[in-house]
């Protein structure tokens, strides 16, 4: 061999870097096995090259090296034991002993007589246990530090704090929250609960979440032994922090109960525990008893409501029992109703934060929704309209405020309820008549009830008859500005009811644009109390319907950063309004093109046909989504997405994934929005939103995914979260967009990693990735194909094309003779990368069909060098699987052709593949070396 042809010869490199490993050159092995990496094309070879790679840098005492080449051969190929021992060993040296332990247990598995991966497991346990031995009883001297710092009166208020601290950092640790346990230290943080210094309560509350996350039979035991009657009455002090701190704490025990109620076999230490429901239920009612509880703050209320919305109602329609919801609704909904009918500036009634009724609100829509029986729903209803009528039918103007107040909470959540509520006898009245009330508080409660009102469509022609007239005389005569921010918006709601139908304004021309100006202008003052801005935002979000609305918006950067910066804000009922204003900016809600005939036939018909907004067209969208973008848009949605409230619905989480999927719509803003943290916003809007949003998620992900590096783009472990929402796309609900997009993007990911081809294949995308390979819409089918190319890299997905009794492999050879040029290059990439791992396929492809021998040929001929190098490396495959196809492809004219691509300098890989089929060929005795100076080979 000419020393030039073995520089470049992968396989001769490897035998050199063999020779000189088992003479004791480490140096020399490490740099021949480098080399032949570079060149190296094939998976497998490459597997074993850094396998022996691994090898010189165990010799070499490079420990890291060694487990990253051992991991990459591992990805190629996981049941390579000998690269999995040599992972074993360098992760032992590296201390990584659990690690360690695994590997060799895989290896004794893979290989039980092996006395070698015997002795390395006997000695890993040896190890292990030493370690364990060592880490608890410095845990435990750690832990007894600390107690003694915390128990000692005459100790620094900043030492005990300190070692609060340590606490928290010990607690989340296994053996460390175990020591505390065992210890007594319930105790202990029982009486820092009590502590005037704010962080050491912060601290005894992080630690509990520490001892009691994932852990049944500590919450169950904490549980006992505190009394929900504290951890409530914490959660309910004045302090924010440590009302949020206690709420997480909360939240944190739930899971851990409920997950344990869940499970269907427990581990030992859980198996003789009795069921968590009377822990569970000595929780809900605690919290439901702190709804009028007027010692509990504001911000502990809303963490108690925040709590059952996410506790009570069912995580799953398929899961029949609702009984939590019932037991809440029988127990305690005229308690949630108290806070419901609270008017904060009357003095009877609990104290409420601006957040208190719209979490109110979310909180019966979902008890409300959470119910399956008609019967349970007019329990519902009975039960919210004798509460009203109760204080409706008092003497009093402040009990009838109550019951308009209540109602109006009803409206914006459970609104069936809030509608039957509404039509009880003179309640419209009461409301219209206190619209005219002297009194700022009554007018208030009154305008909002009437602004609530309003979006029903039963109620809306009666308000337009009767309270449009009253609307604008509050907003023109009104002195006080919260009034007339409320009557705006009112009179906006009212004036919207046409939607985006250009054709149908409700108001004169210019007033829809007069009444937009002056939310803007409200909106942008900063003097006005931000419940009043919020309903500026109110406004805005039902004038948006009308284009002209839109563009004066995004043209008005002060307007939008007010916007902004609000939904960033601790008030919380601000989401729905931004997410809604922003879906009408971006025209990402839902619209329903007509059919051109059906629209004939209706005006011939006199009916009335829907008109869209000139400055709806794709232009005016472009560039509103583009100032958008320039005003921080991104940065606003992802602080939303973060919001821990009721406010933060599925609906509203919805109109985020909208909004995120209008902005990745154009290639070159995707870099921005991923930039600016909205890859990330994403990940969990694909979980937790409506069925609608979690599809825009996907496939706003998708996107992001198909243009972006997806290792940038998602880093870390991240990456392997975008997966399930990518295959939940590859539907028949889904449209064939999403379809397509969702497989380019599938097809991105499975080209990075092994790793990544196994959570594809766990996701069971493969079946649905070969339905898609059978689509009509040459575009999906070809991308179908393109997916398939890359997952074949993985063994399992090769071992579906080798199984006999299919015709996986008779499609791949006849649509690399489709005239579609990108399916041809998808199909024979594939092929060419089976044949090459699987030589056993070579044998079958002329049994597939007859014009086997014209397609390869027709590959040979393409115009195309990728589809060119595509064949030659099928040709070569199959003339080193067997003389016997060897010997019929050379009496075909692919000798001819091969011998013309061997001197053809338009590519050199297409070159030397050609060549190196003919070279076989002459080593199979099928054609003779050309002489020098030759023309040409003969059989």
């Amino acid at each position: 061999m000419s020393l030039l042809l073995f520089y470049n010869d992968p396989g001769a490199l490897k035998e050199e870097g063999n020779t000189l490993f088992n003479a004791g050159d480490m140096q020399g092995a490490l740099c021949f096995y480098t080399k032949a990496l570079k060149l190296s094309h094939s998976q497998v070879e490459s597997a074993v090259l850094h396998r022996n790679r691994s090898a010189c840098y165990l010799k070499l005492e490079d420990y890291t090296k060694a487990e990253a080449d051992a991991s990459k051969a591992l990805d190629a190929d996981p049941g390579d034991v000998k690269a999995r021992f040599r992972r074993a060993q360098a992760l032992q040296k590296l201390g990584r002993l659990n690690e360690a332990f695994l590997d060799a247990q895989r290896c004794a598995q893979m290989e039980p007589t092996n006395n070698t991966f015997k002795e390395m497991l006997r000695l890993l346990g040896a190890q292990s246990q030493k370690k364990v031995t060592i880490q608890m009883s410095s845990t435990d001297a750690r832990v007894q530090q600390m107690f003694s710092l915390l128990l000692d009166p005459s100790a620094q208020p900043s030492d005990r704090q300190k070692a609060a601290q340590n606490l928290v950092v010990l607690s989340r640790e296994e053996a460390g929250a175990e020591q505390i346990f065992r210890n007594d230290g319930v105790k202990l943080i029982q009486s820092l609960l009590g502590s005037n210094q704010e962080e050491v309560v912060l601290s005894a509350l992080r630690t509990l979440v520490g001892l009691c996350t994932g852990h049944q039979s500590r919450t169950m035991a904490i549980v006992n032994e505190l009394g929900m009657e504290q951890l409530c009455g914490v959660m309910g002090s004045g302090a924010s922090a440590v009302s949020l701190a206690a709420c997480h704490l909360l939240q944190v025990m739930f899971e851990a109960l409920t997950e344990g109620m869940n499970r269907e076999i427990r581990g030992k230490d859980e198996a003789i525990l009795p069921e968590p429901s009377r822990e569970l239920r000595s929780m809900l009612r605690h919290l439901v008893e702190m709804m009028p509880a007027s010692s509990v703050s504001g911000p502990g209320r809303d963490s108690a409501i925040n709590l059952l919305v996410k506790q009570v109602p069912r995580k799953s329609q398929r899961n029949p029992d609702n009984s939590l919801t019932l037991w809440v609704i029988d127990q305690g909904l005229k308690k949630i109703l108290e806070v419901a009918g609270t008017v904060p500036e009357m003095s009877e009634g609990p104290p409420l934060t601006d957040n208190s009724h719209m979490s109110c609100s979310v909180l019966l829509s979902k008890l409300y929704d959470d119910l399956k029986s008609d019967a349970e729903r007019e329990n519902f209803n009975k039960l919210c309209e004798e509460y009203v009528q109760h204080h409706f039918g008092r003497p009093g103007l402040e009990s009838k405020l109550r019951a308009i107040q209540t109602v109006s909470v009803l409206l914006q959540g459970p609104s069936d309820v809030g509608n039957r509520t509404l039509e009880m006898s003179g309640m419209m009245d009461a409301v219209i008549s206190l619209c005219a009330s002297e009194v700022v508080c009554h007018q208030q409660v009154a305008v909002e009830a009437l602004i609530h009102a309003a979006g029903k469509a039963k109620r809306a022609s009666f308000i337009t008859a009767n309270g449009v007239a009253l609307l604008k005389d509050l907003y023109k005569k009104s002195e006080n500005d919260q009034i007339r921010v409320r009557a705006l918006v009112g009179l906006c709601k009212l004036g919207s009811a046409g939607g985006t139908d250009f054709s149908m304004k409700q108001f004169a021309e210019g007033s829809t644009l007069k009444l937009a100006k002056q939310c803007r202008k409200w909106l942008c003052n900063e003097s006005l109390p931000p419940t009043s801005r919020r309903w500026a935002i109110e406004g805005l979000a039902y004038l948006t319907f009308d284009a002209d609305v839109k563009e004066d918006l995004v043209e008005d950067r002060n307007a939008l950063q007010a916007m902004f910066q609000l939904a960033k804000s601790e008030d919380k009922t601000v989401l729905f309004a931004v997410g809604s204003t922003l879906v009408n900016c971006t025209n990402s809600y839902d619209v329903d093109k007509p059919d051109p005939q059906m629209v004939e036939l209706a005006k011939y018909a006199k009916q009335h046909v829907p008109e869209e907004h000139p400055k709806d067209a794709h232009s005016f969208v472009e560039k509103r989504l583009m100032k958008l973008l320039e005003a921080g848009v991104v940065s606003a949605l992802v602080c939303m997405g973060k919001q821990e409230s009721p406010a933060l619905t599925e609906t509203c989480r919805e109109c985020i994934a909208r909004v995120f999927l209008a902005l990745v719509e154009r290639q070159e803003d995707r870099g921005t929005v991923v930039a600016q943290g909205g890859g990330k916003a994403l990940l969990p809007l694909v979980s937790e939103s409506t069925d609608v949003g979690k599809t825009k998620a996907a496939q706003a992900l998708a996107k992001i995914t198909i243009t972006s590096n997806p290792e940038i783009a998602f880093p870390g472990e991240r990456i392997y979260e975008v997966v399930r929402p990518l295959v939940s796309l590859l539907t028949l609900d889904c449209t064939l967009l999403q379809n397509f997009e969702s497989l380019m993007a599938l097809t991105n990911l499975a080209g990075i990693s092994e790793r990544l081809r196994q959570k594809i294949i766990k996701e069971k995308a493969v079946p649905k990735v070969e339905g898609y390979m059978f689509e009509e819409h040459e575009l999906v089918r070809a991308a179908a194909t393109e997916c398939m190319c890359n997952l074949v890299l993985s063994t399992e997905v090769q071992q579906l094309y080798v199984a006999t009794g299919n015709d996986r492999l008779k499609l791949l050879v006849l649509y690399s003779g489709e005239e579609d040029e990108r399916l041809r290059k998808a199909a024979a990439g594939t092929l060419a990368m089976l044949t090459a791992e699987q030589p056993e396929l070579c044998a079958r492809i002329p049994g597939t069909t007859s014009h086997w021998l014209e397609i390869l040929q027709a590959l040979l001929l393409s115009d195309s060098l990728e589809l060119r190098h595509r064949g030659v490396v099928v040709m070569l495959n199959l003339m080193q699987a067997e003389k016997s196809l060897a010997e019929t492809l050379m009496e075909s004219e692919a000798l001819e052709i091969l011998s013309v691509l061997a001197k053809s300098t338009e590519q050199s890989s297409i070159s030397r593949a050609a060549q190196h089929c003919l070279d076989k060929a002459i080593e199979y005795g099928i054609i003779k070396k050309p002489e020098e100076g030759g023309e040409g080979n003969e059989p």
